[in-house]
């Protein structure tokens, strides 16, 4: 499976251990930046990896800011993008058992880089359990379909 990681500058040295670790689990890695430790912006890098995830290019991507929240904004923007913002293991698991969550979204700033690497296994390896989780996405696609069609949605 590919994966699209990026990150901003206060998340890059976080996001440089996860690309190893991805690719030591046998992941395929798009690596959409930043690739240094100076300011950048995290909207252009949380764009990047959305919208490879929102036209289906990529399955799954892994965002990392300082703590999450803008690169969350960001990424739920594009249609068909659901990121979650785990900073436990609990909240990975259940992103993907319940939402079905197509991005990770990580708090470079805030959780420390061996919990990162058991968030992200526990995230890449936790399936999508379906049933009457299904009927809730289903009605997710349907408000992201109705606010397009009513002018609420940018892209």
């Amino acid at each position: 499976m590919k994966i699209a990681i990026g990150s901003d500058h206060a998340g890059f040295g976080l996001k440089t251990q996860v690309v190893q670790l991805a690719a030591s689990l046998g992941y395929e890695i798009t690596d959409c930046g930043t690739d240094r430790p100076e300011s950048v912006d995290y909207p252009d890098y949380g764009e990047k990896v959305a919208s490879l995830i929102s036209s289906a290019a990529i399955e799954r991507g892994i965002l990392i800011c300082g703590t999450g929240i803008g690169m969350s904004i960001v990424a739920n923007k594009f249609p068909g993008v659901r990121a979650a913002l785990c900073n436990d293991l609990f909240s990975a698991r259940m992103s993907r058992l319940h939402n079905d969550a197509n991005i990770l979204v990580l708090g470079g700033r805030i959780i420390g880089q061996d919990l990162a690497a058991e968030i992200v296994r526990v995230w890449l390896s936790t399936p999508f359990e379906g049933n009457r989780h299904l009927n809730r996405l289903i009605k997710i696609k349907k408000i992201e379909e109705n606010c397009k069609t009513h002018g609420m949605q940018g892209s």
